[in-house]
């Protein structure tokens, strides 16, 4: 997980920030209509320290990107988070031939499924696979 803060309560932790991370109420929410509504599942966390605010997040190859709207300058570049909920996994540069794959699996997960997922044009090895999370080298030439 990252080293930044994304939960209510969280110490922000961006560019050493000491801000704790707050949650702005759900405006117009109508999740008596249907839930869980557009209001509700936007984006309301932000720190007052540094004025980080994560409706300005942006996923860019694989990378949650933080822009200050008013410069467009980054305020952080950090790696998406991985979902273990499912086999996900980032992929890594490893040599001219081959690149890693690095991920994590829900528990009941077998290397086979995983391995399906990954698996490179002409094979690849489980450099580690356990505990919910694999690195995979995938040869790809």
């Amino acid at each position: 997980m990252s080293d930044f803060g994304y939960c209510e309560g969280d110490t922000c932790r961006r560019n050493g920030c000491k801000g704790v991370i707050q949650m702005r109420k759900a405006e117009n929410c109508s999740c008596h209509i249907s839930p869980h509504c557009s209001a509700c599942t936007a984006p309301r966390h932000f720190c007052d320290a540094c004025e980080w605010d994560e409706a300005d997040d942006e996923i860019i190859n694989d990378f949650i990107v933080n822009v200050d709207k008013t410069t467009g300058n980054y305020r952080s570049w950090e790696p998406r988070p991985l979902d273990p909920r499912t086999i996900d996994y980032r992929i890594k540069s490893h040599t001219n031939s081959s690149q890693i794959c690095e991920g994590v699996y829900p528990e009941g997960t077998t290397r086979e499924e995983v391995q399906k997922l990954v698996i490179g044009t002409f094979g690849g090895r489980f450099e580690h696979f356990g505990k919910g999370k694999f690195k995979y080298i995938a040869y790809t030439d």
